[in-house]
């Protein structure tokens, strides 16, 4: 494999360019590497009464959603943002991922799982007392995540 790294000074913003032959398992893994390099410098603004603040992405434990609202959170604080589930798993680097229908977590936060085969599996999150389920039928793909991380 062959790379390249051309400056120009004149150029806006910086753009990253996979020549190849064909989509094989090395490129799609490259591909994924840059968006999600991409994306963890990112912060995410969040909401506590009148109040906005700018949280990093990799602060956040986890979001949840109930009824009227979406919960982002962190190790000691929990804050409300107006996105969707959908659209945070649309925009949040691949360490973030779906265990039930109302809950997304940051699987690198992730301390422990407990396993449940007959009901939600509970996750628990390292330096703090916040837990989550994962629910049977999103335990597989949580599972799949902790193994590539390895």
């Amino acid at each position: 494999m062959k790379i390249t790294i051309e400056i120009d000074e004149k150029c806006i913003e910086d753009e990253v360019l996979i020549k190849c032959r064909e989509i094989n398992e090395s490129v799609s893994r490259i591909h994924k590497m840059i968006a999600d390099a991409s994306k963890k410098d990112r912060k995410l603004t969040l909401y506590k009464k009148d109040k906005e603040f700018y949280i990093d992405v990799s602060d956040i434990l986890f979001f949840e959603s109930d009824s009227d609202s979406v919960r982002a959170h962190t190790k000691d604080e929990m804050f409300t943002t107006k996105y969707k589930l959908y659209e945070l798993e649309n925009i949040l680097p691949s360490e973030f991922c779906r265990i039930s229908k109302s809950t997304i977590v940051n699987a690198i936060k992730i301390y422990s799982i407990t396993r449940n085969i007959t009901a939600s599996s509970l996750v628990e999150f390292e330096h703090t007392n916040k837990k989550v389920y994962a629910s049977r039928s999103y335990y597989k793909n949580l599972k799949n995540i902790m193994n590539e991380m390895r």
